[in-house]
C-alpha cells in the first residue's frame, strides 16, 4: 500500500484529528460541509489558509469576482498547514466540499490520487479559456499527474536571493548599467561575491534563518542540491534516490559558507536574519519572495529607506540556475451531488480570480496566469518582474504521501541540514542521516483505513 492514496485512507488520517475542534464551531460552513449537504449559504463555497497580507489581497480579489459575476462567495480561512488539509480531506471523503479551496501543488498528488478532486478534464474550464498554454509551464506540469491536470496555478512563489542595492553597489556587483547584479554564476563567482558584500557589510556577505526554521534551510538546501541531480525519493515517494557525492557536496558548500568562511551567519533565528538584512549587516539575504512586503518601507540606520531588489539564485553548483518553489492553485474537490450551474458558479469563479492575480503579486507571488504575467501592469511591477525566471526553474518538493509545505519530511530534513550549516554535524554524517529520515519515512505506509 506504499505510495498509494484511497478516499478511505485519507479519511482514516483525519479520522478523529481535530473533529471535536470542528464540531465546536457549530453552523460554520467547516460543520456544515462535514455533517450536512452541500452548503447552500452562498453560491460559491471557498476554503483558504491566507491571513495577513495575503488574506486581504484575496478578500481584494474575491470581491472584485463577486462584482463582476454576481456569484455570492462564502470565503473561509481555516489553519495552514496540516489542520487546513486534514479538514479539507475530511470534507471531501465525506462527499460535503467546498466548491473551491486552495491547495499548495507539493500537496496535491496525495488529493489527487485519493479521488478527492475533480479533474480539469471534467470541467468546463476550458470553454472558459482556461487553458495550458496561459500558465507558466513548470506550475502546469506540476498540477498534472499521470496525464491528468488537477488545479489551476494561481502563483509559483520561490526561494530567491535579495540584495541590498546600495552595498551591492559599493562591493561593485550591479552590472554595467547598474540596474541588477552581474552575473554571480558557478560556486567560486558566489563566494566572491559574498566576500566583496562582506567587506562593505562589515559583518556578513549574506543571511538567512539557519535555525529554529526547517522549512527555509531545506529550500536552501534543495536549491542547491537540484543543481546537480534528481529528486531524493522517487516511485510516489518508496523508494530513497539520493545522490551521495551530490548531497556531499552541497553539504560542503553550504557548511563552508557559514563555518569555515564566515560569510553567513552559523546561528541565526528567523528575526535574527530579518535584522541583519534590515540593518544592513548583511548584503544579501536568502529567503521566499512571500517575505517581500516584511522588509518594504524599511527604515536603514541613518532614517533612509532601505533599497532593495529580488532576482533567481544563479546557477551554483550545476550549469543551471534552480529555483526551490511551490504554488497555490485552485481545486475544485469532488462532490457528487452539486448541480451543473453551481459547478459552473465554481468555474467562473477561478477564472475570475486568475485574472485578478495582479493583486496577488503585492504578497510577492509571480502569477502563473500569464495574461497578467505578460501584461504590461505586472511589467511595471519592481522587484517583482525581476525574479519571474525563477518560476520557470522551479523545483518542487519530491512527490510523496508525507512531503510537501508545513509537512513533517520538512521539518525533519531542515533539522539535519541546520546541524551541518552550524558545523555540528560534517557533510558526510549529514548525508547519512537524512537517507536515514528518508528511509523511515519510504517504508511507512501511507495512512490506510
Amino acid at each position: 500500500m506504499r505510495g498509494t492514496y484511497t478516499r478511505r485512507n485519507f479519511l482514516a488520517m483525519g479520522g478523529g484529528l481535530g473533529l471535536a475542534g470542528l464540531l465546536s464551531a457549530c453552523g460554520s460552513p467547516v460543520v456544515t460541509s462535514l455533517t450536512g449537504g452541500q452548503p447552500s449559504t452562498a453560491d460559491v463555497i471557498f476554503w483558504h489558509l491566507f491571513g495577513g497580507g495575503d488574506g486581504e489581497n484575496l478578500g481584494t480579489m474575491v470581491e472584485n469576482v463577486q462584482k463582476a459575476t454576481g456569484h455570492s462567495v462564502e470565503a473561509t480561512l481555516l489553519s495552514w498547514g496540516n489542520p487546513y488539509y486534514t479538514k479539507l480531506a475530511l470534507a471531501a471523503s465525506s462527499q460535503r466540499p467546498p466548491d473551491v479551496a486552495i491547495t499548495h501543488l507539493s500537496r496535491l498528488p496525495t488529493l489527487a490520487q485519493a479521488g478527492l478532486l475533480t479533474p480539469y478534464s471534467d470541467t468546463g474550464l476550458a470553454q472558459l479559456g482556461v487553458t495550458q498554454d496561459k500558465f507558466t509551464p513548470a506550475a502546469w506540469e506540476k498540477a498534472t499527474i499521470d496525464g491528468q491536470t488537477w488545479a489551476m496555478p494561481l502563483d509559483t512563489h520561490p526561494f530567491v536571493l535579495y540584495y541590498n542595492e546600495n552595498a551591492a553597489k559599493k562591493a561593485g556587483l550591479l552590472n554595467e548599467a547598474g540596474d541588477n547584479l552581474a552575473d554571480l554564476s558557478g560556486p567560486d563567482r558566489f563566494v566572491e561575491a559574498l566576500t566583496e558584500m562582506k567587506k562593505v557589510t562589515g559583518k556578513y556577505g549574506a543571511t538567512m534563518p539557519t535555525i529554529t526554521d526547517p522549512s527555509t534551510v531545506w529550500r536552501w538546501f534543495y536549491t542547491v542540491y537540484s543543481g546537480l541531480t534528481g529528486p531524493v525519493v522517487s516511485d510516489s515517494g518508496t523508494r530513497v534516490t539520493v545522490d551521495d557525492d551530490a548531497m556531499n557536496e552541497t553539504f560542503a558548500f553550504v557548511q563552508k559558507l557559514t563555518t569555515e568562511l564566515g560569510l553567513m551567519p552559523a546561528s541565526a533565528t528567523p528575526t535574527l536574519a530579518q535584522q541583519h538584512f534590515s540593518n544592513g549587516d548583511a548584503g544579501f539575504l536568502l529567503d521566499g519572495v512571500w517575505n517581500l512586503p516584511l522588509y518594504t518601507g524599511v527604515k536603514t540606520a541613518d532614517g533612509s529607506e532601505l533599497k532593495f531588489n529580488m532576482v533567481p539564485i544563479p546557477a551554483l553548483l550545476g550549469s543551471d540556475p534552480v529555483a526551490y518553489a511551490d504554488s497555490h492553485a485552485l481545486v475544485i474537490p469532488k462532490a457528487g451531488g452539486r448541480s451543473a450551474e453551481r459547478a459552473g458558479y465554481a468555474e467562473q469563479f477561478i477564472q475570475g480570480l486568475l485574472d485578478d492575480s495582479t493583486i496577488w503579486t503585492g504578497g510577492g507571488h509571480v502569477p502563473a496566469w500569464l495574461p497578467v504575467q505578460e501584461s504590461a501592469e505586472f511589467k511595471q511591477l519592481s522587484p517583482q518582474k525581476n525574479y519571474v525566471d525563477a518560476a520557470f526553474n522551479a523545483v518542487y518538493d519530491p512527490v510523496g504521501w508525507y512531503t510537501g509545505a508545513g509537512s513533517d519530511f520538512q521539518n525533519q530534513m531542515g533539522g539535519v541540514i541546520s546541524t551541518v550549516l552550524t558545523g555540528a554535524t560534517k557533510p558526510e554524517s549529514g548525508t547519512a542521516q537524512i537517507k536515514t529520515a528518508l528511509r523511515n519515512f519510504a517504508s511507512t505506509n501511507a495512512p490506510v483505513s
